[in-house]
């Protein structure tokens, strides 16, 4: 084989090319013992089979002179699906590392704002007893969990079971029902329903609001409240119950969801006579849609805001910039 003057030529030019490959490669991120393997039993096969003057290589980037006294290397492209079958040059192209690591660099971000978050709610009793720095805590909490929404058209993926664990006004008005009054006044009449609500709030001090919860579909909402109420002062016996109210659900953009007011009805009393009365016998429930349009001749659409939402948390809005938290049970 030494005796071979275009084999000892074809050897001599596979070195060459190999160690200037090395060179090209040795300061990139890029792994080089693979692609050194490949491009020299490529070029030794292609070699032995035709010679030195009629190989090419895949590495179109780079072009190898050798000294002026000796022979010139040119490296060109193959044709398109000529290369060799054990390379692949998008084994070459950067991968989208800066891409990935931006998302799990947001989820880490986001699950420390929704732990922060979760505690003050805890320590607020879900903003009951927020002051007005840890108000103004959580509203910044909240928009930057906002900011970083991962859900695409958040109001389209609410459906479930949730849970309230923070709320920026009265625990109440997450059900439809309130908001549907508020809505009912108008702008206009603003500072009225917020006396009223802030009536109802010191009429029920006595009382106790348990869990809050609603429960989404693609066209309903349902909202449930437990609620404690004491018969008389100074007496341990108290009436346990839930309000539920529905309301249908339209969404009508990425964010934002129209609700209607249905009805209402209260479920669950401890009371057993009184419990079986509402609900086998009388089946009590309140048409307040119905009564909305006999009063004023159509229903108040609440507007609700979804800007976040993820597997585990939703953030709502109301007409005035309210901040509703829930969480999956």
């Amino acid at each position: 084989i030494t005796s071979s003057e275009p084999l000892s030529s074809s050897i001599l030019a596979i070195a060459a090319i190999n160690n200037t490959h090395i060179e090209r490669h040795k300061y990139t991120r890029y792994p080089v013992i693979m692609m050194k393997s490949t491009a020299l039993c490529s070029l030794l096969l292609l070699t032995l089979s035709t010679g030195v003057s009629g190989f090419v290589t895949r590495l179109t980037t780079y072009t190898t002179t050798s000294s002026p006294s000796s022979n010139l290397i040119v490296l060109r492209d193959f044709p398109e699906g000529a290369g060799p079958s054990d390379y692949d040059s998008e084994d070459l192209l950067p991968k989208k590392a800066v891409m990935v690591d931006d998302k799990e660099e947001d989820v880490q971000i986001r699950d420390a704002l929704k732990r922060e978050l979760l505690l003050l709610a805890s320590v607020t009793n879900r903003g009951l007893y927020t002051n007005k720095d840890e108000a103004g805590l959580v509203l910044d909490l909240v928009s930057q969990l906002e900011a970083l929404n991962p859900t695409a058209n958040p109001a389209d993926h609410c459906e479930g079971e949730w849970d309230l664990c923070y709320a920026s006004t009265q625990l109440f008005r997450a059900s439809p029902f309130f908001q549907a009054i508020r809505t009912a006044v108008g702008d206009d009449n603003k500072q009225m329903a917020e006396n009223g609500f802030t009536l109802h709030d010191r009429a029920t001090s006595g009382s106790r609001i348990g869990r809050v919860k609603q429960i989404l579909s693609r066209d309903q909402l349902i909202n449930e409240l437990d609620l404690e109420v004491g018969v008389l002062p100074g007496l341990p016996f108290k009436v346990r119950g839930t309000v539920v109210t529905t309301a249908s659900m339209k969404i009508v953009s990425d964010k934002k969801m129209e609700l209607r007011l249905e009805n209402t009805k209260v479920k669950g009393s401890n009371i057993p006579l009184l419990n079986q009365i509402m609900e086998e016998e009388l089946h009590l429930e309140l048409p307040v849609g119905e009564v909305y349009k006999t009063i004023r001749g159509d229903v108040p659409v609440v507007d609700v805001q979804t800007f976040y939402v993820d597997q585990s948390m939703r953030i709502t809005r109301d007409v005035d910039e309210n901040i509703f938290v829930y969480t999956r049970p």
